[in-house]
This record gives structure tokens, sequence and C-alpha cells, in this order.
């Protein structure tokens, strides 16, 4: 919990840095980069976690790494995170930067799982839906999950949104249920 609000603090700090220097595009940009970097390296998240590693080594690598794809101030930003011992935490502070972004910008994030991947126009579809029910801007993240059979489940938030055939059958199953208790 205690790595939790210090992740918002740092997450909170740098993304008021950002609009001050008028840079959130760029910094947000370079985070989804860093993040999916991260993500993706389980060799990386290890080397940046290591206590065996020191603070200079780690620093290095990562300049070596993302120096030349990301900003200096996103740059200066790892090393200060890094410089502060807290690199054990940076997935979050990034995760989190992400997600303060979003509100500051009206973004809502839509986690959806379908039984297959929708084409493009099928995603444009839902987002517009999305965006005109919920009145605001929506992010999606698309996850493949085949036992719903078809359909999708988004969720925002804590509020889930079930149009998977699977669910559909469910609710079927359940007027089948209750209408031949009632005849009987």
């Amino acid at each position: 919990m205690a790595s939790s609000k210090v992740a918002i603090r740092y997450a909170s700090a740098f993304l008021d840095t950002a609009i001050e220097k008028n840079m959130l595009s760029k910094i947000s940009e370079d985070f989804d980069y860093i993040l999916s970097a991260l993500n993706k390296s389980v060799e990386l998240r290890r080397a940046i976690k290591s206590p065996i590693i020191k603070n200079e080594t780690k620093q290095s690598f990562l300049r070596e790494i993302f120096g030349k794809t990301i900003s200096n101030d996103s740059m200066n930003f790892l090393d200060f995170v890094i410089t502060k011992e807290r690199e054990n935490i940076l997935n979050e502070i990034l995760e989190k930067f992400i997600s303060l972004r979003d509100i500051h910008l009206g973004i809502v994030k839509v986690d959806v799982v379908t039984a297959f991947d929708f084409t493009v126009a099928q995603k444009i579809d839902l987002q517009k839906r999305f965006e005109i029910y919920l009145n605001k801007k929506v992010r999606f993240s698309y996850m493949i999950d085949v036992n719903i059979i078809g359909g999708f489940i988004a969720t925002v938030g804590d509020t889930v949104y079930n149009a998977s055939i699977l669910h559909q059958l469910g609710l079927l199953k359940k007027q089948f249920l209750l209408g031949s208790a009632a005849l009987n």
C-alpha cells in the first residue's frame, strides 16, 4: 500500500511538470513505450529491480536502451527514480502516470474481452458507441477469451457490460428454468 502512495506521488508530480512544460503528449508516448518495453522484457525488469546492480549502471543501460527514443525530460525522470531508489516500483509509477493522464484528459479506459480478434471496423464502431454512451473519450485494451463464444465483455472501472453469447445463453437458461417452474 505504501508503494502505491509513493507511485501516485511520483506520477502526479511528473504529470504536473509535463503539463506545465506543455509536453504531456510526448512524455505520454515515452512512458507508453517504456512500459511496453518493461512488460515485454523479463530481463530488463530484473535488471532494473536488482539490488546487486549499481544505480549508475542501471542509469547507463537505460540511457543506452531508451536515450535515442525518448525525450530528455523522460530520461531525467527515469534517472531521478533510480537515484531515489524507487526503481522497484517503476512499472507502477508509469501505470499511475498513464491513469492520471487519462483522468486529466477525460479519457476512460475500457477493457474488452472478445472471443476472437475484432476487425478495425468493429473496433471503431464499438469505440464510437462507448464514447456516445459514456460521453467521454475511450481507450480500449483488448483480450481474447474463446470461452465467451462470441460477443464481448467490456469493463469500465467497476461496471461490466456483458454482451457475450455465453452470458446470453445463461440468461436464456434461467428463463427456461423459471418458465418450467411456473408450469408445475
